[in-house]
């Protein structure tokens, strides 16, 4: 209904343990009566924080990008997009950021070859210093 009616304006993802005795992401709703356009605009700031000892907090580098991105109301990839009603209907209303903002890292891709190659020859090294520790301590008599 705060869609339909185009109150809801921002979606903030927040990390988790922000906030003192929990350890679940948080997110932030703003909501304006005076919106013009019928859109949502989903940030996903999960990512940005510092790491403490007792708890996860923004840094005032963190929340100046929240808000800069807010107010510019543009997609950066990775981090924010505006969604309009449609994809937001077309999505049963899910507010859920990973359905519009899309956070994927693909991995690097492995050369299995280089790697069984380095394996090997660390297996060669390793036999050379085995037979010369065993060289080494039969020279002490053990």
């Amino acid at each position: 209904k705060l869609v339909d009616e185009n109150l809801l304006d921002v979606v903030v993802g927040l990390p988790a343990g922000l906030f003192f005795g929990t350890g679940i992401p948080a997110a932030i709703l703003v909501f304006r009566k005076d919106k013009k356009k019928h859109n949502v605009m989903f940030i996903d700031a999960s990512r940005e924080f510092v790491d403490a000892k007792t708890r996860s907090y923004l840094g005032e580098d963190h929340i100046v990008k929240i808000v800069k991105t807010y107010k510019k109301r543009k997609n950066v990839n990775k981090y924010a997009y505006v969604a309009d009603f449609a994809e937001i209907e077309e999505n049963d209303f899910n507010l859920n950021i990973p359905h519009y903002v899309d956070t994927f890292e693909e991995e690097e891709e492995i050369d299995v070859r280089a790697v069984q190659k380095e394996i090997d020859g660390l297996e060669k090294e390793l036999a050379t210093v085995q037979k010369e520790m065993a060289e080494y301590l039969k020279e002490l008599g053990l």
